[in-house]
């Protein structure tokens, strides 16, 4: 919804990520169109002949949007009998039948002369109508060609009576720490407005969502800012404004840009279908841990450990099993677990390409073929990555304070398990001991010990005893919490 700029919250550390535009969320990825390579190359004694030919691509976005009148009691409740009760009565039904118009203003740029915007989602989220205005102050009314919420980018389209002046993309990849940018947008809904700053850092990931791969920089980016470009020195786009960290609202130095070489599939998918068409292979997915990597004996904690393998999927026929660690996709090594789903939603649909598994200690080599991310069938952040498992696990069985059952019917109805979930409930936790401090609840189920599925208490007992007599530091648990399953590794330190 376009509101009144507050922006999207979700605190870091001891800040809060803001968007930076007014009026909406703010996340954004980022777009791409042109070529250009970004050349590091020092500072210039002024930025203005770079500017004063880069304005002329960025453009002021305004939206406008009519909010049906709030529901009953919107107003302060009166005690009856009030001398003031059927004053307020009066205005709240003349307040109903009103309707509300929010305005919103953001940042964009022409990546067409023939008159094709990129900006983010946010911006013009619910808007009715959409307005551009042009560095010489030309007013356009803007028609919406497609937008992805996963990625926060939308692509507008106005008709302009001569060609427009467009910005071109560079490449992301080769914009390094330490590069000079510049930023141009529409601050506060000042105009548009120039700030310079470097590349603080590459590939950070904000919890924004499945594919977050953003620039930071230093360049002073605030609320209205959002989709808005972020050049490099050669006057190449890099980036794309879409939030800051401030416990202000206000610019600390640290702004996200979305880089182009991430975008630019999604905006030409949005320029040809209107939507982004994502690649699928029906895999959950989770980080390797430094306590998963020793529990499975693997020599580092590079790879995407696969937790759950969705039935009739891709990889379901490719032969991909619960508990399988990918290394390497398409022939690109997949060093964690943030990388598998950028590079399959990158991987043209319909296309086989190989993938290379670790399986118990054995590579193996698989063929998988690409299907099509659908929305009802993969929810955002289901189709490559893990449900979030729980942030800190377990360690061993009876002595570290949990109870454990059979799942017999009673205990499936105490704890609304379904008939098709197997495996051993935990019944109990106290609070006080590893278990407790390792954020284990009751209801929890424990579907695997080691990859080997266990039915009884005893099974359990059984195989964390061999582990922990076997000389293992931790042993690895496949964990099922509310119809989500994710891989535990239990810290076996103390064990006897």
């Amino acid at each position: 919804m376009v509101g009144q700029e507050s922006l999207w919250f979700g605190m870091i550390e001891m800040g809060v990520l803001s968007g930076c535009r007014l009026g909406g969320f703010a996340l954004a990825l980022f777009l791409l169109v042109g070529g250009g390579t970004a050349c590091a190359r020092g500072a210039p004694d002024s930025f203005a002949d770079l500017a004063n030919q880069l304005l002329p691509t960025v453009v002021n976005i305004s939206t406008s949007e009519t909010l049906k009148a709030g529901p009953d009691g919107a107003l302060p409740q009166l005690p009856p009998g009030s001398p003031l009760e059927d004053l307020f009565k009066d205005f709240q039904q003349k307040d109903k039948a009103r309707p509300h118009h929010i305005a919103a203003l953001g940042s964009g740029f022409i990546i067409d002369p023939s008159g094709l915007i990129v900006t983010d989602n946010h911006v013009i989220d619910g808007a009715d109508a959409i307005s551009i205005t042009l560095n010489d102050g030309t007013v356009l009314p803007a028609t919406l060609v497609g937008h992805d919420d996963k990625t926060d980018l939308a692509l507008l389209r106005v008709h302009p009576k001569a060609p427009l002046p467009s910005a071109h993309f560079g490449d992301s990849d080769h914009a390094r720490i330490g590069d000079w940018v510049i930023a141009i947008g529409n601050p506060f809904g000042l105009g548009s407005s120039v700030t310079a700053g470097i590349v603080s850092a590459r590939n950070r990931d904000i919890a924004a969502g499945p594919y977050d791969e953003f620039i930071q920089t230093d360049a002073p980016i605030n609320q209205g800012n959002s989709g808005g470009p972020l050049f490099d020195m050669d006057g190449n786009v890099v980036g794309v404004a879409t939030a800051i960290f401030s416990p202000s609202g206000g610019s600390v130095g640290v702004g996200f840009a979305i880089p182009s070489n991430l975008a630019r599939e999604v905006i030409s998918q949005l320029r040809e279908y209107g939507q982004a068409r994502r690649g699928w292979i029906g895999v959950r997915i989770q980080e390797v841990t430094e306590e998963i990597a020793e529990s499975l004996g693997l020599p580092s904690q590079e790879g995407a450990l696969v937790a759950e393998v969705t039935p009739n999927s891709p990889a379901a026929k490719a032969g991909v099993e619960d508990g399988d660690l990918i290394t390497e996709f398409d022939g690109k090594s997949i060093t964690d677990s943030r990388v598998l789903p950028r590079v399959v939603a990158d991987t043209p649909i319909g296309k086989t390409v190989g993938l290379e598994i670790l399986r118990k200690g054995r590579k193996q080599d698989l063929q998988i073929t690409i299907a099509k991310l659908e929305d009802v069938s993969a929810p955002a952040g289901a189709a490559n990555s893990a449900p979030s498992a729980p942030q800190k696990l377990l360690s061993k069985y009876s002595q570290l304070g949990f109870a454990l059952a059979p799942l017999g019917r009673d205990q499936r109805a105490k704890f609304k398990l379904g008939a098709d979930i197997q495996g051993v409930v935990i019944t109990d936790v106290d609070p006080d001991s590893p278990a407790g401090e390792k954020d284990f609840h009751p209801g929890d189920v424990i579907v695997q010990v080691q990859n080997e599925a266990v039915q009884t208490p005893e099974d359990v007992s059984r195989l964390v005893d061999a582990d922990a007599k076997a000389g293992r530091k931790a042993v690895l648990l496949l964990i099922n919490r509310d119809g989500q399953l994710a891989y535990v590794a239990l810290p076996l330190g103390g064990a006897e």
